[in-house]
């Protein structure tokens, strides 16, 4: 069964030490001996992830929490007249904002039920948390269904994941990779020749955990660096913890004048709302940094466990800020492809249920970052790189097939055996980089010279590198990436330089590394100063077609 507390970005190697976090709603909770309601049979019942999520917690019942809430899509943008006239008969609630086509539907736990025809019971999880949910996926009442197009879950809980890594620095030779070496392993040298540094630009890091500015001090002052600062957005998250600080040090190493801002992503898991927090937090991050590169290294649960529609307000955030210039990347996850599978529960043979994709990670919008094993010289200079995989601790690169969304437009010339569509389904991860630790980056963590790892070490390698394609872009007469995912893939399909570093081996626990594209370690690794000149091709209108 799922353990829905699980640690997801693994930032070095672990020694089985997971983090397990839950969160519990605030609500006072009675327990009912009401009998258990019998589901619609136009309803049905969700299997997979989710039902071992409820069946693993305890029944207490009919909810008796103040309200439950679920996410609709919409069939437009313009306001949803019917859905508001039959939610009010309904003693429900809508909140929709103008211009969206989703909207939320709320009220007391008895009216969702009745409403929508499915039964929606209180349970209490493995970690004490309590929460609502219904085991049934409702349909869209026949009285909207002009209105309406699909639901999300009646679902109260959103599982959320933070790596808290023991870090082994005697396993890295040289103890980690130097910024100058970093920069030399994916070809970035060059642009830090031209005094590409940063400079001017904006990296956004989302996150459940704070930093201690000491070891940031250390950090800079050892690797000759200019001083790391960050803006703190929404105050500090929590204690000190190495996710954070490996972030903030990996991208500093390689855009050492760019501006750092850190924002509290903790209230996202607040109210029972998660979806529709962490779209305000993108808007926020939009709002007071436009065309900043984003960051994440962080998870909210697995695919499996939701729809597309409970990530409708996240998508349509994530395209605002697209049209700002922000490009966002988040990491695929360390679980070797297995994402829906609980770290306390790693030891247990995995089956079908685990195979899954972080849920932000999928979004088509997001650039879902893979993780490798670098090779490099004595100087640096790149020498192989196979896909990051550690059997004997259950880690590895994550990525997959999306069990939400359709395959983008960028992506449709990809052919992949585990797409049973044949090209229907968007695929992860995108790129990759760097995370295994034995080959990782030098951090400072602890008052410790550390090494940096996991995919969680990747995402912000790709934020940091593409801060100084963004400034070499703009240095020459382009301007920021933005929406980077359809680039990154006109790029792979044929360019006047090859921009990307194509992974071949290595594997994880559900897919193989193959010649070009592949759910391990997607399009490869960078080469950054031919990959940032077939960027300005493109938007000179100079790259083929």
């Amino acid at each position: 069964m799922l353990d829905p507390h699980w640690s997801r970005r693994t930032s070095a190697r672990m020694v089985g030490c997971w983090l397990m976090v839950s969160f519990v709603a605030a609500a006072s909770i009675i327990v009912s001996d009401h009998p258990v309601e019998q589901a619609s049979e136009t309803t049905a019942t969700i299997d997979g992830p989710y039902a071992n999520l409820l069946a693993s917690a305890t029944d207490l019942g009919p909810s008796r929490f103040d309200h439950a809430q679920l996410t609709v899509g919409l069939r437009e943008s313009a306001r949803p007249d019917r859905l508001l006239q039959w939610a009010a008969s309904k003693s429900l609630a809508v909140r929709w904002k103008a211009g969206e086509e989703w909207a939320i539907v709320e009220g007391a736990p008895p009216d969702v039920a009745e409403a929508f025809d499915v039964p929606v019971h209180d349970y209490r999880g493995m970690q004490g948390q309590v929460f609502y949910a219904s085991s049934q996926q409702p349909e869209v009442p026949a009285a909207v269904r002009s209105t309406v197009t699909d639901l999300g879950r009646i679902l109260g809980y959103t599982p959320h994941r933070e790596a808290l890594p023991d870090f082994i620095p005697l396993d890295v030779p040289r103890q980690g990779l130097t910024p100058s070496a970093l920069l030399t392993a994916y070809n970035a040298s060059p642009l830090a020749a031209q005094g590409i540094t940063g400079k001017g630009q904006t990296i956004v890091f989302f996150a459940f955990s704070g930093f201690d500015q000491g070891d940031l001090d250390d950090f800079a002052q050892m690797s000759g660096l200019p001083p790391l600062k960050p803006v703190v957005v929404g105050g500090q998250p929590s204690e000190s913890r190495a996710e954070t600080v490996m972030d903030l040090e990996v991208a500093h190493a390689i855009a050492p004048d760019a501006r750092m801002v850190v924002i509290n992503a903790r209230p996202t898991l607040e109210g029972g709302r998660t979806y529709e927090r962490i779209a305000e937090m993108f808007d926020q991050a939009d709002q007071q940094f436009p065309g900043a590169v984003w960051s994440l290294s962080i998870g909210w649960g697995c695919d499996a466990l939701i729809t597309a529609t409970d990530l409708k307000p996240v998508q349509s955030a994530l395209e605002r800020a697209h049209r700002n210039g922000t490009s966002a990347f988040d990491a695929s996850g360390d679980t070797g492809g297995l994402e829906c599978k609980g770290g306390p529960r790693w030891s247990s043979p995995p089956g079908p249920d685990d195979v899954g994709l972080d849920a932000i990670s999928s979004l088509p919008g997001m650039t879902s970052v893979g993780g490798t094993t670098l090779s490099t010289d004595a100087d640096g200079q790149w020498l192989a790189e196979q896909a990051w995989i550690d059997s004997p601790l259950s880690q590895g690169t994550s990525g997959g097939v999306s069990k939400l969304f359709p395959r983008p437009a960028w992506q449709r010339r990809l052919i992949v055996e585990r797409d049973p569509g044949k090209r229907e389904r968007r695929l992860t991860p995108d790129v990759s980089a760097l995370a295994d630790p034995f080959t990782g980056i030098k951090i400072r963590f602890d008052q410790q010279d550390l090494v940096g790892a996991g995919t969680s070490q990747a995402a912000p390698i790709w934020a940091g590198l593409t801060a100084l394609m963004n400034q070499y872009l703009l240095t020459n007469g382009g301007q920021r990436l933005g929406d980077i995912n359809p680039l990154l893939y006109r790029v792979a399909a044929g360019a006047n330089s090859p921009g990307f570093r194509d992974v071949t081996l290595g594997g994880n626990a559900v897919d193989v590394a193959i010649p070009g594209y592949d759910m391990v370690t997607g399009l490869g690794s960078p080469n950054v100063e031919q990959l940032a000149r077939d960027f300005l091709d493109i938007q000179k209108g100079m790259a083929p077609r």
